[in-house]
């Protein structure tokens, strides 16, 4: 088991990682070192909680495939050993926000002397507009 908070774990079977060439710059080095890491992690079978499934779902959106797997690439570093700690380190960030609940609003309403600022206000933006019309002479 794999340890995100004191009270979240995942089972370390739901992640896989493969090893491809990475792009860009980087010479000879790119040609012949896979360095590049897809991280795949499997949402059904890492046994979150409901809640922490559905912010995780939500929170990674269109990364997300069909099948429920998240795949992250990491290619940043030259090192395959960075890109994996790497991707490691995003999926835990991705967990850890997931695994924080909301705060649940408390419904307030203005006061009495907040609606009557609100009132004044917009009381006095009326009459700056309303002198703004054309003159016309008194005769």
């Amino acid at each position: 088991m794999l340890t995100i908070t004191p009270e979240l774990a995942i089972d370390e079977r739901a992640i896989t990682l493969d090893f491809v060439r990475a792009s860009g710059p980087g010479g000879q080095n790119v040609n012949k070192v896979s360095s590049a890491v897809q991280l795949r992690f499997d949402v059904r079978a890492a046994g979150l909680p409901g809640d922490v499934r559905a912010r995780f779902v939500r929170l990674v959106g269109s990364r997300l495939t069909k099948d429920g797997v998240l795949v992250i690439e990491a290619q940043r570093f030259r090192s395959q050993e960075r890109n994996r700690q790497d991707a490691h380190d995003r999926l835990v960030e991705l967990l850890r926000q997931a695994a924080v609940r909301p705060k649940k609003r408390i419904k307030t309403r203005p006061g009495k002397a907040a609606k009557q600022r609100r009132l004044d206000a917009k009381r006095r933006r009326s009459d700056v507009k309303g002198g703004r019309g054309r003159v016309r002479d008194r005769d």
